[in-house]
């Protein structure tokens, strides 16, 4: 089976990671290639490292020629954009891996609080489903609309998850969040404090516990939970290109039920089925070079009596938003879900 899939935001830093995984993906054919901004010509022209594999022009998005070549659409776009498209796309019968921020906050006040700007698609809100593929495969199958998790938040779920379930997050715990990340995760931005001469040598903490990732990573905490768990997200920008490594410290109040005595094993059972979460050994720790260029999730733990520390480790352009989205594709049409990703 050969899939015709579109990508509207083809020249971003997702746009182009997109293109570079389904060139190579079996089951997948690129029939369309989109960009809202100025940039367009053939897409080899573009990004020289695609000649002879590559020929599509990148042209403003066209819903005729989407209609008639595309089966599925990457919405490789930045925050606000994706909903003047998805539901365009949905209407036209097509099916949407949204990268973007748009349709993650079931809340449209939250949405609106952190992104400045009123949402334009409720019902799209609501029939979206989050690609976190490690707790939401069984929805993701049948899944019109997908919204593909952030790159904090994959790196903070997927870190937190099996002791959020067993209810290590109950009522008074104190979660904090400590992630770093690779310039590359703000975009093709062309602002003062992204350029080389303001990163290289530094090393900063921004939007300190008010990043707009936190509801995001709250919302599905809070389900997973069954009750509502506040967490303290503090993300830092590191002078490199790519990467998230997240150091998540747990601690519990003296009256709260007591730890699972092997939590090791217990991540070791919950993501005993993932593909692309890897479990350190005890005692061993995850850097961000065993991860950069692959979709794994690396991650280590450090338990005591009163505190559980976990590392997670990512490459935010890969697990943390184009790979992660072709491995939602991947389930959605019952491809293996490493396909082209290993």
């Amino acid at each position: 089976m050969n899939l015709n899939v579109g990508i509207i935001g083809a020249t971003g830093h997702t746009g182009e990671m997109l293109i570079e995984i389904l060139l190579k993906h079996p089951h997948v054919k690129i029939t369309g290639l989109y960009n809202t901004g100025k940039t367009s010509g053939r897409i080899c022209d573009i990004f020289p490292k695609f000649k002879n594999q590559l020929q599509l022009l990148c042209t403003q998005p066209d819903f005729e020629h989407i209609r008639k070549e595309c089966e599925l659409v990457f919405l490789a776009l930045p925050h606000t954009a994706s909903m003047d498209f998805a539901p365009k796309l949905l209407s036209l019968g097509k099916r949407v891996i949204d990268l973007s921020a748009d349709y993650r906050l079931e809340s449209n006040s939250i949405y609106e609080q952190f992104y400045k700007t009123k949402h334009k698609d409720k019902e799209g809100l609501k029939q979206a489903v989050y690609g976190l593929p490690e707790l939401y495969k069984a929805k993701i199958k049948n899944a019109k609309l997908v919204a593909n998790p952030g790159c904090y938040p994959t790196s903070a779920l997927l870190g937190l998850a099996p002791l959020v379930s067993v209810g290590v997050a109950s009522k008074g715990a104190t979660i904090i969040v400590d992630a770093k990340s690779g310039v590359s995760g703000a975009g093709k931005k062309v602002e003062k404090d992204y350029l080389f001469s303001e990163i290289q040598g530094d090393f900063r903490a921004y939007k300190v516990d008010t990043h707009q990732h936190a509801p995001e990573i709250e919302q599905v905490l809070s389900k997973l939970a069954g009750e509502k768990v506040k967490v303290t997200f503090v993300p830092h920008l590191l002078p490199i290109d790519r990467g998230i490594l997240s150091t998540i410290y747990i601690k519990k109040p003296a009256s709260a039920a007591g730890k699972p005595k092997d939590i090791l094993a217990l991540y070791k059972k919950f993501y005993k089925s993932e593909p692309f979460v890897r479990i350190k050994p005890e005692g061993e720790f995850p850097r961000i070079k065993d991860v950069v260029g692959t979709n794994f999730c690396d991650i280590g733990i450090k338990d005591s009596k009163d505190l559980t520390i976990i590392i997670s480790a990512i490459d935010n352009l890969l697990k943390g938003a184009s790979a992660q989205a072709v491995q939602n594709m991947n389930i959605m049409y019952k491809f293996p879900e490493s396909c082209g990703l290993l």
